[in-house]
Order: C-alpha cells, then structure tokens, then sequence
C-alpha cells in the first residue's frame, strides 16, 4: 500500500522535463551556492532531450516551446565565478553529438542560440575551460551540412561577413595541446567539405585566409628548427639526436597531410590558396638554395633538409599540378641550356638572369594552376604571382634569394649534388629524382628528360659504388646505396662495366675480410645466427617499394656521419661493430647476386650438416656443455685455482671451459660438500667474451679474463633483434683466477684458448660457403 503512495518518478515523462525546465527557468544568478543544483539541472534535461529525440517527440516539442537553448545561453550570461562554463559545454556536446533528427538540429542552430554561446567572453586562463570549448565546436561541425551552416554565418547581401565557428576555433589551430591542435584540424576540414559559393569566398579572403599563410609558415619555421637539429654541434650523442628528428619529422609530415586533405576538399579556390602559400612560403625557400648550390643563410635551409622537404612534399601532397612545378624548377638549368639562346643568356648581367628565371617560375606557375577553374587564374601574372615573388622587386626577401642563372649551368644543377662527396646528399638527391621520374603524374616532356639526361649518366652508378666502397661511412650509408644501387641498375637495366665491376669486387672484399676479423672478436658465436636474420632484413629493405621509402634516411645519414665512439671497449660496441658488419657482407653478397643475375634465396641456409655428432667426442668435457647455474657435474679435468668475489671474499674453486658446436663456455665450480668427484656450477663466463685471458706480468700465477657482461637478448626468431635495447655504457665484468704456480697458471690459459679455438673452428666451417667468391652458387 505504501509503494503506491511513493511511485518513483519517471525521468523521462514530459511532464517531469516540464518540472526541470521551470526549475532552471526560476534561477536568477549562478554562484558557488546553486552551482550543483543548476548542473544537476542541465544533466536532466540533456539526458531528456536525448531520449526524447529518439523516442518521444513531445519531448522535444516542449523543449522549443521553452526555448531551453536560451536558458542555455541565459546561464551562461547569469554565471557569477561559478566555473560552470566548462559542465555546460561538456552537456551541451553530449546533446548535440547524440541528436539525429534533422528538426532538432535546426532548431539548436537558428536564432543565433549556437553562435551567443560560441562567441561568449569566456576566460581561458590556462584552466580545463579551452578542452571543452573545443570539443562543443568540433561537436557542432559534425553536425553541419549545406542546409544549416547558413544558420551558423553572418551575411551582408550576398556577402558572409561572420563566421564564429570557424573564426573562434582557429584561434587555438596552434594551442600546445596536440588533442585541441587535431580537434581544430578536424572541425576545419568538415566546415570545408559542407560550405558553399559564398563561404568559400570568405574563408579564401583576407584576413581569414591568414590562416593558410600562418599554416605554412608555421611548418616551415618546424622545418627550420628540424635543420638546426641536424647541425647542431652539441653533446647530444648522435643517436640522440636521430630521436629529435624523428619527433620533429612526425610534425611535419602531420602538418603535410592536413594540407593533402584540404586539397582533397576539391574546391579550387580552397586548393588555391593553400598551394599558393605552400609553393611562396616552403618550396620555392627550399629549392632555390638546391639550384644554387650555396651554403645556408639564416632564412633558408641547408641542401640535405631541402632535399628532404621537397621530398616530404612530393611522396605526401604530391599532386600533377605541384610535381611538375618542382619538377620544372630542378631541371631548370637543363632546359635553359637547351635552348638555342643559351650563350646569349650567358653573357647577359644578373639582372636578365633573375628575369629570364622569373618568367620561367611565371610560366610554371600556369602549370600549377590549370587544374583550377578559369576564375583562379586572374593573379597568376599579377604582383601577388610567385613569378613577382623572383623578379627581385626586393632582393632582400626573406624567402627568396637572387638567383644567378651562370651558377646553376656551372654547377650542372642537382647533378652537382648527385656527384657530391657527401653521401647524404648524394643519395637524397638522387631519391628526389627517382620519386620525379617515377610519378605518373610528372608532365612526359620533364619525366623524359630526367630519363634521358639525368637518370642514365654513368657516373651515377660509379659515385654509388665509391661510397660502397668506401671503409669510413657507417653501415647505414651502405645500407641506403645499396638500395639506390638496387633500383637503378633494375631502372635502367644496366651491366656493370669492367671499371665499376672491379670498383664492386673490392667493395665486396672489404666486407668479407671486415667480417672475417669478427671471427677473432668476443661476439663470432653469433655470427651465424645474426647472418640468418640479416639476410631477411636485407632482402626485405633492398625490395622496399620506392613510395614506402621514408625520405628521413637523408638526415640519419647527415647524423650517422658523426660517429659516437664513447667506450669502444665494452662489448656492447663490440656487439654493435660485429652486426654492423654482418649487415655489410650480406648487402653486398646480396647485391652480387644482382649483379651477376644469381638467384637471392629468401633465407640462407648456413652449413648446417657440419654439425655432426662426430665432433663431440672431440670436445674434453662434452658432458659438460648443457650445465647451467646450480647444476652437479663431474670434476674431471678441471684444474682448480682460486678467485675474489666482491660479496663473497676468496673462495677455493675449480674452473673448466667446455665447447661443443657454437657454444662455448668457462663454468667455475664448487666442491660438492658430499661428492668428491662432483662440482656444483657457482658461475658461467661465455668463452668467445673472454677477451684472450692474459697472465699477470708481476704474478705469474694470476689469469686475467674479461667477461662479457652485455646482453643482446638476441632471438633468432626476430629480424630486428639486433636492435633491441643497448647501452654503450654497459661495464664488462673482469676475473682473475689465482693458481698454485706459474705452470698451472699456463696450462689453463692454454686450456681455455684450445677450447676457444675449437668453437671458433666450428662458426668459422658453418660460415665458410658463404665467404667464398661463389657462395650463392654453391
């Protein structure tokens, strides 16, 4: 009977929203004593407004007739410090992300209701507020077609004067925070593919346009911190600074694909405007110092980073409008030098010079704008056209330099960097030229001439093999002009000649004998099972499709170049020098093969059948090779000396190295307190770590061992175990061994160099087809 006196209220009954409306209605002021309760307030009618738009439409019926969206903005404006801005944003999203019906968002977006509440004085003042702002404006872009932005803008005639959507987000587009950073992107890109004639013309028109301009120059200002990243001369080791970069470059490939999407939008004005200021603010900047062949100035950037932007640009933007454009410019001199005034334009002043080229950079600017529609090109002449920009009204432009054409035919262009000494530049140049004569979007008559001048200059494969060939670059420098060397011998479908053979066949040499000197170091166990792993990673690299290619190799190899060469001496270097040089033999056994039209298996098989059993009993404690830690195993041979442990004082011991196939260890064991003839295994030394155990000159009796103490954790498993996590400052560990006399002392020295020797002979069989002229044959 009680129950029925004290019905639970139905939240969602009209008559209930009714109730809530007129509560929120009756709020004068908003302070920190009512502040709850008005919250509690929108979340009910939110949450109602939501069900009812799926469910019961009287709801929304009488959330018109109450006109709650201006007791939305009413709140707003009644609020005395009560911070309840950001709640009501946030509520605000939640109900206009979750209304479907056509009718409910008209009627949120008309009367000006959105845009009061856009346009409201709030107080970002380094708070939680500017998070929500955002996500109310992306939440009302989402929902905007070509039906209601007319509601969200300002007209005078047939004139947008006022968009606050868009103007008010842009005023975060470079907020510090990548979440609201993305969310600005976002709603830009849904206001541009809904906006019609005469929004388009708003957004494109100064001082809204501004933003494009300010886009731009923000990425080219990354771009100019990137290049200072790359020269710096700090005591950033060079793999730190590999790290900065790839942040850095991450930015500027994000901001790249943000400018493709406007592009994609379709609107040739839109199209326009962005290319416009992407061809005056960062590629033009970056192309001039490549056609001068100069050193940097302080409003430019170096060759290798110009390189790498005009890449960037071309494998991310691309477009047929903008390679052709970049495409005329790089081959400039070429085309110059073709026509038949050439020798007249060689002896004009620099003034005909810079004129001749800007009407050239005019011409091409043609090229770049006949994908628009006829109305887009009435500038192209003009004093804004980026021709004006090079006719050197000003020499003293920030982003232009003088040009002086004798320089580029002087240095035969890009040619000059193709032949440079600086392998960065060399290989960076030529993947620029790659990506230009590969693109199917590259005019025929450029494409053809890149081809035919260019691509098929001798020289070019020989400047490849003389940096193969050269013992001071580092292995990742071989690595990338393997690759180059890869696709432009299949690009031209070339044969080597005899001076580029003989050039290879040394370069060959010097990889196997740097790989045959591994076997003396403290890491030859693994050689064969890091040749296995590498020979996938190579394989898989050289293919890699010249699209997926990341142009970002030019600036590792510009850092690459310096080398770190803090404790050489530990065995994490060690580790490091005997992978980088595997990595160098299989690339060139690899490219040999291509060379001489061998077949390249997918994996290498080693010779595994001089693994036979018969080799075991040659081993002096072959039952020993599978002790580990702890374990009981029989005495034998082991001679016994004694040794210092930091935590455990001298203790009396018996040590014996044991070998069988690769594996080769020194196990130091403990009398068994109960077995005389066994030991229990206290330690384990990798024998090939040792670093050849030297006797004290002052006590013969004491034997040195170096033990390797880094871990590569490799896994044969995995191609990129090589890479796992290292430290060049990991200390190797060191013991010495005491003995009754000098005899002993050397007797175990020899004792364990024998053992060593037999494992070494044993890699150095697995390995031996491989380092032979005929391998891949074989």
């Amino acid at each position: 009977m009680w129950r029925s006196l004290w019905r639970s209220i139905d939240r969602f009954s009209p008559q209930y929203f009714k109730y809530v409306i007129n509560e929120l209605r009756g709020i004068k002021v908003v302070d920190r004593s009512n502040r709850e309760m008005v919250i509690d307030l929108m979340q009910s009618i939110v949450e109602t407004v939501t069900y009812g738009d799926r469910h019961d439409p009287l709801i929304f019926e009488y959330f018109m007739e109450y006109q709650v969206m201006a007791e939305f903005v009413r709140v707003l404006r009644i609020s005395k410090n009560s911070r309840i801005e950001a709640t009501l944003l946030q509520y605000l999203s939640i109900m206009i992300q979750n209304i479907d019906s056509e009718h409910a968002i008209y009627y949120c977006f008309s009367n000006d209701y959105i845009n009061n509440i856009i346009t409201h004085p709030y107080k970002f003042d380094g708070g939680d507020l500017a998070p929500y702002y955002i996500s109310f404006l992306r939440a009302v872009s989402s929902k905007i077609n070509r039906d209601t932005l007319c509601l969200l803008v300002k007209v005078d005639g047939d004139n947008v004067i006022s968009f606050p959507l868009y103007s008010e987000a842009l005023k975060f587009a470079r907020h510090g925070e990548k979440m609201i950073q993305t969310a600005v992107r976002a709603l830009s890109l849904n206001v541009y593919n809904v906006s019609d004639h005469t929004v388009f013309q708003f957004l494109t028109s100064p001082p809204v346009s501004n933003y494009f301009s300010d886009l731009v120059q923000s990425l080219k200002e990354q771009c100019i911190s990137l290049d200072t990243i790359v020269h710096a001369n700090n005591e950033t080791s060079p793999q730190g600074r590999i790290k900065e970069i790839q942040l850095d470059t991450d930015k500027v490939v994000d901001d790249l694909y943000y400018l493709k999407d406007i592009i994609c939008v379709g609107e040739w004005r839109l199209s326009r405007c962005v290319m416009e200021n992407l061809l005056k603010l960062l590629v033009l900047p970056a192309l001039l110092p490549l056609l001068l062949f100069e050193e940097k100035s302080d409003s430019s950037f170096s060759a290798v980073t110009s390189l790498y932007i005009v890449s960037r640009i071309l494998q991310v933007v691309g477009g047929r409008s903008l390679i052709n454009f970049i495409a005329g410019i790089i081959l400039y001199p070429y085309l110059a030098s073709s026509k038949e005034d050439a020798a007249q334009v060689n002896n004009c002043d620099g003034t005909s010079d810079s004129d001749s080229f800007s009407r050239y950079i005019s011409k091409l600017e043609a090229i770049v704008y006949a994908d628009f529609e006829s109305e887009g090109t009435e500038n192209i002449n003009g004093e804004n056209s980026l021709g004006g920009l090079v006719g050197y009204k000003s020499c003293d432009s920030p982003s232009v330099s003088c040009i002086d054409y004798k320089k580029c035919t002087k240095r035969n262009g890009i040619l000059g960097y193709v032949f440079s000494d600086n392998p960065a530049l060399s290989l960076s140049s030529l993947y620029l030229l790659l990506i230009l004569a590969e693109s199917k979007d590259c005019d025929g008559f450029l494409s053809g001439m890149i081809r035919s001048i260019v691509l098929p200059h001798e020289k070019i494969v020989n400047v490849l093999l003389k940096v193969l060939a050269n013992p001071l670059h580092t292995v990742l420098t071989y690595q990338q002009t393997g690759w180059f060397l890869e696709k432009w011998l299949g690009f031209q479908g070339m044969k080597l000649g005899n001076d580029c053979s003989m050039l290879f066949n040394t370069s060959y040499e010097q990889s196997r004998v740097r790989l045959q000197k591994e076997l003396d170091g403290p890491w030859f166990d693994y050689i064969p099972d890091t040749l296995r792993n590498e020979w996938e990673s190579c394989k898989k690299d050289l293919e890699e499709p010249m699209n997926r290619k990341d142009p970002l190799f030019a600036l590792e190899l510009h850092i690459g170049q310096q080398k770190d060469n803090s404790c050489a001496t530990t065995s994490s270097v060690s580790w490091q020098r005997m992978v980088d040089a595997v990595k160098d033999f299989v690339l060139h056994l690899q490219l040999k093969a291509l060379i001489w039209k061998q077949d390249r298996p997918d994996k290498l098989v080693l010779d595994v059948e001089t693994l036979s059993t018969s080799e075991s009993w040659k081993t002096r404690s072959s039952d020993h090779s599978s002790a580990n830690f702890g374990a009981e195993v029989a005495l034998g041979s082991a001679f016994s000396c004694r040794i210092a442990f930091s935590n455990a004082g001298i203790r009396d011991i018996y040590a014996i190295p044991v070998s069988k196939g690769k594996t080769g260890k020194l196990l130091l064991m403990e009398k068994h307190p109960f077995r005389t003839q066994k030991g229990v295994v206290i330690a384990i030394a990798p024998l090939p770590g040792l670093s050849q155990p030297k006797i004290d000159k002052e006590h013969p009796t004491w034997l040195h061992l170096q033990i390797r103490e880094f871990d590569p954790r490799f896994d044969s498993s995995k191609t990129k175990s090589h890479h796992s996590k290292r430290s060049n400052h990991v200390t190797d560990g060191k013991w010495t061994l005491g003995f009754p006399n000098a005899e002993a002392c050397t007797a175990a020295q020899l004792m364990i160099l024998e053992e060593t020797s037999r494992q070494r002979s044993f890699v150095e069989r697995q390995i031996a087809l491989m380092l032979r002229d005929n391998a891949l044959v074989d």
